[in-house]
């Protein structure tokens, strides 16, 4: 079987994870600035004056930060209902971000697996994040996942 690989010879779904995993990151970045300054416009795009943007992660993290504002509230709540004894508002300022892009995704965005978003959310957390964040952020996402994609989480474990 012969694997389809991007111009630099890596496999396309290696290239592609990487591709989301930078979108991801540039989400991050603009939710940062949204919930810190209140800019609730955002220009992604032209975040590459000040970061190293590749361009084609630029229109998923337009769609996350989108997706995401449109449901602010929602997710907002989704994160503290599965956040045992923890509110939002006392929740580091890029955990609470990674869970908001996180629970969109597994909230609205059924084409992506909830174990690559949790994998993704962990590893992102591990850069941009304190020791503790991994191990808190999984609990929660955990939470969500049990919760909002029962019918994914059934079929993984092999009942009916």
């Amino acid at each position: 079987m012969r694997r389809r690989c991007n111009r630099d010879g890596e496999p396309v779904e290696h290239f592609s994870m990487s591709i989301r995993r930078k979108s991801r990151e540039l989400a991050l970045q603009c939710l940062y600035q949204i919930d810190q300054g209140g800019n609730q416009q955002p220009d992604i795009a032209g975040m590459k004056e000040y970061f190293d943007v590749n361009q084609k992660a630029v229109s998923y993290a337009q769609e996350l930060v989108s997706g995401i504002q449109l449901h602010w509230e929602v997710l907002n709540r989704m994160v503290e209902d599965h956040a045992k004894n923890w509110r939002l508002s006392r929740m580091a300022v890029i955990d609470r971000n990674i869970l908001r892009i996180a629970a969109y995704e597994i909230a609205y965005m059924n084409d992506v697996p909830s174990s690559v978003i949790l994998n993704e959310a962990i590893e992102i957390a591990k850069r941009f994040s304190s020791d503790d964040a991994a191990p808190f952020i999984n609990g929660i996402l955990d939470s969500i996942c049990r919760s909002i994609r029962k019918e994914e989480n059934e079929t993984n474990s092999g009942h009916d």
